[in-house]
């Protein structure tokens, strides 16, 4: 699984961040504080679907459940999340990012906006 965090950099494009969750143990297993969200919001997109440049709504992590997306920036820097991989929209401000639905299925994703 990986949890990548998509933010403004201080030149006003979007940068790619890889995160390492701060981890707690509780009895045999580990988990990470909690946080607050509004809600959730289920998404579905077809194969071929492409959003040129666009900022994320909201702060919130979005994670891809079914098929596969590709987020580009404008450096031409790419990255793909497949089934399970977490993704954390905070570029609020500049040039945005670009959103493509791959592969053959299409991409069923979850958004879940965080309280800031």
């Amino acid at each position: 699984m990986q949890v990548v965090r998509v933010y403004t950099g201080a030149d006003g494009k979007s940068h790619f961040e890889e995160l390492n969750l701060p981890y707690e143990k509780i009895a045999k297993a580990e988990r990470t504080a909690m946080q607050k969200a509004t809600g959730i919001q289920f998404r579905r997109a077809p194969v071929g679907e492409f959003q040129d440049f666009h900022v994320a709504p909201r702060r919130q992590y979005v994670i891809t459940l079914e098929g596969q997306a590709e987020i580009g920036l404008g450096d031409g820097t790419k990255r793909i999340f497949n089934p399970g991989d977490v993704l954390l929209a905070d570029d609020l401000t500049g040039q945005g990012h670009t959103t493509a639905v791959h592969g053959r299925k299409a991409r069923v994703s979850i958004a879940i906006p965080l309280v800031d």
